[in-house]
């Protein structure tokens, strides 16, 4: 048998051209006549745009063209949609405002675009941009929700009164409300969740060409889900018609969500290279990604959480503002809404549970789904109640979660989701062995002889990948179904392609999707060639996000692998003449069990395109594809166990132990897993001490460069004690759950919960930057000394 196959440490196919430069990225594309697109872009957050004096750019060297707004509606160009509707708990539907791809009356945001000059190259592209001339009307803004929604606040789109995008519930309020009423305990905490740039290392890029000869668009672009790229470009944005629509999504230098969506720029590539008969490129600089990519999180939460004498949990109730910036994002209503309070139960059983989620328009960039996408902002939540809540009751932090976690499954919990595996109370003991809790007290006192606070703390997570199935999200709002396709070809001389419609933009797709196929078919992974990313060449695909790729998009492989053997061994009994009970596939052959009669792999192959002995009635060729809608969510769950080191003087906080348990049912390439969960744990980090995306009151972004924005550097994360305790996921064949997001999702709280243990002060907002945690104990000392 292959050592390829499931379970095995493979190293990545794909980095051997990553790490020799060999990759091919959206700005390596070169295309003939190819012009450079520059962006003239509003400077303030808000105002009326008066006049668009393009005079002196259209006289400079080199400039192709300056196109407007008006042009671009002229064209009947569409307005950039939401692609999840939401229903307020009145029943009335969620107030879209309409975003042009180049603003025509109003701007809304700093970095909203205007106007795009066409040039012979870059700098001249650049250099007639700064020559545009826009008169503007400035409007007072507001850059947060607590402000946008106080009365006489700027009104950002006529159809949003108040700037209320939606007012929604899920839970019973009745129910929530008489649970805390009786309840022997409650703990109430403000929490805010702070707003993120995503910051993928690859900046957003696009390359148009259109065919005047046939008609013809190709749009490469930084994409996480080309085909729907396709779809929403054709479809809603009128650009091309999608058969004469190519999108090819080559390598991706990281998505994080960021590179979902549709946004202005590639719409605006493909018009201009309509306009000017020239292929025209745009990529972005790291300052415009700063402003334009979508921003993540930003939530703002009261929440309340009820406990019986017994400290069981009896009711928790939450009420979230959240900041969709200055329009509605692709997938931007799903987040506060389906994809966050559908997990506030958490690892818990909790009878009553009730969230109301209030959406509010501010003049910043649109805010959408970024790593994690809503189960952070939960289990940040979630985990903060349970930490405040067990040091409010005086018990163990680890035990009053054992003894509230969900035990058997299925389980329904109050808010639609049904989790259907899981082994919380394991994941916790693997973690706390792991993390040697039971010697944390002499670390402690070892660490205050040197004059270090030393603190611990947990979070249990728990997530939803996988969304599915698709007739469930529909009758939510999704405006697109969730499943995913592949196809598997067996070529003449045995070796294999696999087409799949999810994309790989960093978690290894080429190397574990052929593991699956190898561990099927006991072939080396050398054999098999993964295909994605280009629209021309694999079918209809709903692409990469949510942790989707394993549950889904591996499943969709495993069932059109199951077509494959089946034909296989249809082939292989005909010519052996043997029952096809008795043939297996095993070293690369196709053998009659118990026998020495066998075909080579390749044998089979080529029998099936000569067509010369085949079963009667069967089609030549080997080649079979599939689609996968899941029969539910899959739930990744995890204990993380944070053990910091503060130093009292100066308020630097140093992780000096992170321990992870993780539950992804069947993992495929440990060594890739453990990757995912250490990048995600960065990121986890990165939001919980270092990353905050801040505006002013004017809407001006503050924090707009790497001089402003701190992201975490090696020095800032510690080594991590990664371990697996995995329950096998019922409603997929594979048995997989999904790890992508797990560590962004799990680490911040554990975190935070660590810090204001060590400095004693639970009122530590992210992120905890050394003058925070400093403040933080200026507080304690003052509390202190009053008494």
């Amino acid at each position: 048998m292959t050592d390829q196959g499931i379970g095995a440490r493979v190293l990545r196919k794909e980095d051997k051209r990553f790490i020799t430069g060999k990759g091919k990225y959206t700005d390596d594309i070169v295309q003939p006549n190819q012009a450079y697109a520059a962006f003239v872009r509003s400077p303030h957050a808000h105002a009326n745009v008066k006049s668009i004096d393009a005079s002196a750019a259209e006289a400079m060297d080199g400039v192709e063209a300056v196109l407007n707004g008006h042009q671009l509606t002229g064209d009947a160009i569409g307005n950039i949609i939401c692609g999840w509707g939401i229903t307020s708990k009145d029943g009335s539907p969620m107030n879209m405002g309409a975003w042009s791809a180049l603003a025509t009356e109003k701007v809304r945001y700093v970095g909203d675009a205007v106007a795009v000059v066409i040039a012979d190259s870059k700098a001249q592209a650049q250099a007639a941009a700064e020559a545009v001339m826009v008169e503007y009307e400035v409007l007072p803004a507001t850059s947060n929700v607590r402000d946008s929604m106080k009365e006489g606040a700027p009104q950002i789109h006529e159809n949003a009164p108040g700037n209320q995008i939606f007012d929604w519930e899920i839970g019973n309020k009745d129910e929530t409300d008489a649970a805390l009423a009786s309840a022997h305990h409650t703990t109430t905490m403000d929490i805010t969740n702070n707003r993120l740039s995503p910051n993928p290392m690859e900046p957003r890029s696009a390359v148009a060409t259109f065919d005047e000869s046939e008609d013809h668009y190709t749009l490469y672009t930084t994409s996480q889900n080309p085909h729907v790229a396709r779809l929403v470009l054709s479809a809603f944005y009128n650009v091309a018609p999608e058969h004469k629509l190519r999108v090819i999504a080559p390598d991706v230098g990281g998505g994080f969500g960021a590179k979902i969506y549709i946004y202005p720029e590639e719409i605006v590539c493909l018009w201009a290279s309509m306009k000017t008969n020239r292929s025209v490129k745009w990529t972005s600089t790291r300052s415009e990604a700063f402003l334009t990519d979508a921003h993540g999180r930003d939530h703002v939460s009261t929440a309340t959480m009820g406990f019986d004498a017994d400290n069981n949990i009896v009711g928790f109730k939450i009420n979230t503002k959240a900041n969709l910036g200055a329009y509605m994002s692709l997938f931007s209503s799903s987040v506060p809404t389906y994809l966050y309070a559908t997990l506030l139960s958490g690892q818990y059983n909790i009878a009553n549970v009730y969230c109301d989620v209030q959406t509010y328009y501010t003049n910043t960039v649109p805010v959408d789904a970024y790593r994690g996408a809503g189960r952070p902002e939960a289990s940040y939540l979630v985990e903060r109640m349970m930490e405040t809540a067990a040091r409010e009751l005086g018990v163990d932090p680890g035990e009053l979660r054992r003894q509230n976690f969900v035990r058997e499954f299925p389980h329904q919990t109050p808010v639609i989701m049904a989790y259907d595996s899981g082994d919380f109370a394991g994941n916790l003991d693997q973690a706390k062995a792991a993390a040697d809790v039971a010697g944390f007290a002499a670390r402690k006192e070892e660490a205050a002889k040197r004059g270090k606070l030393r603190g611990m703390g947990y979070s249990n997570y728990i997530e939803a990948c996988g969304i599915a199935p698709s007739a469930a999200v529909g009758s939510l709002g999704a405006g697109v179904g969730l499943w995913e396709s592949a196809e598997v070809r067996v070529n003449p001389v045995g070796t294999i392609e696999i087409l799949t419609g999810s994309h790989s933009h960093g978690q290894g797709h080429e190397t574990t999707f052929a593991q699956l196929v190898s561990e099927r078919f006991d072939l080396p992974t050398e054999n098999i060639q993964i295909v994605h990313g280009d629209t021309d060449k694999v079918q209809f695909g709903m692409g990469t996000y949510g942790s989707r790729s394993g549950a889904v998009g591996m499943s969709a492989i495993s069932k059109a692998l199951d077509k494959v053997e089946a034909k296989v061994k249809k082939i292989a009994a005909h010519v052996l003449e043997a029952a096809e009970d008795d043939i297996v596939i095993e070293g690369g052959e196709v053998k009659v069990k118990g026998t020495d009669k066998a075909m080579g792999w390749h044998e089979v192959g080529l029998s099936a395109y000569t067509a010369h002995n085949l079963p009667e009635g069967m089609e030549p060729g080997l080649k079979e594809g599939a689609f996968y809608d899941p029969t539910n969510f899959t739930f990744p769950a995890g204990c993380y166990i944070c053990e910091v080191e503060v130093d009292p003087q100066t308020g630097v906080t140093e992780i000096v132990q992170f321990t992870a348990s993780d539950d992804f049912g069947t993992i495929i390439n440990p060594m890739i897993v453990e990757g995912q969960v250490h990048g995600g744990i960065a990121q986890g980090i990165g939001q919980a001490m270092l990353e905050h995306a801040v505006y002013d009151d004017d809407g001006q972004l503050l924090s707009g460069s790497y001089m402003d924005y701190c992201m975490p550097r090696a020095d800032d994360v510690p080594n991590y004690t990664v371990s697996h305790h995995s329950t096998t996921c019922p409603g997929n064949p594979l048995g997989m759950k999904g790890c992508g997001e797990a560590g962004a999702i799990g680490s911040p709280p554990a975190v935070i919960n660590a810090i204001t243990d060590a400095i004693g002060n639970n009122n530590l907002s992210m992120p905890a930057t050394p003058s925070r945690v400093w403040a933080a104990l200026q507080q304690v000392s003052a509390a202190q000394a009053a008494e």
